[in-house]
């Protein structure tokens, strides 16, 4: 998945005649705290609510002192890229441009969320799996060899780890809901199992942190 797949068709950037308080407007309808300011096809910055507040409310976007000028990603960029620059600069929006620089669209966090949200549903059942282990300890070759041979096959795994921490998370989904035989034998290998799910209540607590960001996005 590349930039230019992921641009929201309903969010359209600022322009420098636009004011502060037109911007926050915006900000509130669509729950972001960024929007690009263009000018024809030219990306000029990014104002935030911070900008805005520390700005008159009322004049032109255009004449602002912007905390962070362009912080983009190329039409080409990865997914991993896109969320990388996201983190790095606590974007809600991230412009997208081509590859002379011209304004295409914009990615919000809620297109992350739906495209994540959409690639991990799977049709068939199927149960969850969590492992902790230190970095030096991860290779997905042998997990899943350990897994196959009993009789279950690994449909997707994404792997994450704190700042700073030794340890990582790997997150599996399996094709089979009852994981007690897998569970036995990769314990049986040292494998430390933090939590094992039928997918309905996985996700059941995926909605519900979903639900909760949602909510602390709409304060």
């Amino acid at each position: 998945m590349i930039a230019s797949e992921l641009i929201s068709q309903d969010l359209i950037p600022l322009k420098t005649s636009d004011t502060g308080r037109a911007a926050l407007a915006v900000m509130a309808d669509f729950y972001v705290k960024h929007l690009p300011i263009v000018n024809n096809t030219q990306l000029l910055g990014v104002v935030s609510e911070e900008d805005i507040i520390n700005n008159p409310i009322d004049e032109d976007v255009g004449s602002y002192t912007l905390s962070q000028v362009k912080p983009y990603v190329n039409h080409k960029e990865h997914l991993f890229e896109i969320m990388r620059t996201m983190a790095e600069n606590d974007l809600t929006v991230v412009p997208v441009v081509d590859d002379d620089g011209n304004y295409m669209g914009l990615i919000t966090q809620n297109d992350l969320l739906q495209f994540y949200a959409r690639s991990f549903s799977f049709t068939e059942p199927g149960g969850i799996l969590v492992l902790e282990m230190a970095k030096s300890d991860y290779l997905l070759s042998e997990i899943a060899r350990i897994i196959e041979d009993e009789n279950t096959v690994v449909l997707s795994s994404f792997i994450t780890s704190g700042a700073g921490s030794n340890l990582v998370y790997l997150t599996l989904k399996l094709n089979r809901s009852n994981l007690e035989e897998v569970v036995a034998s990769l314990r049986r290998y040292g494998y430390n199992i933090k939590g094992s799910f039928v997918e309905a209540e996985y996700y059941d607590q995926l909605k519900d942190r979903y639900d909760m960001l949602m909510n602390y996005l709409d304060v």
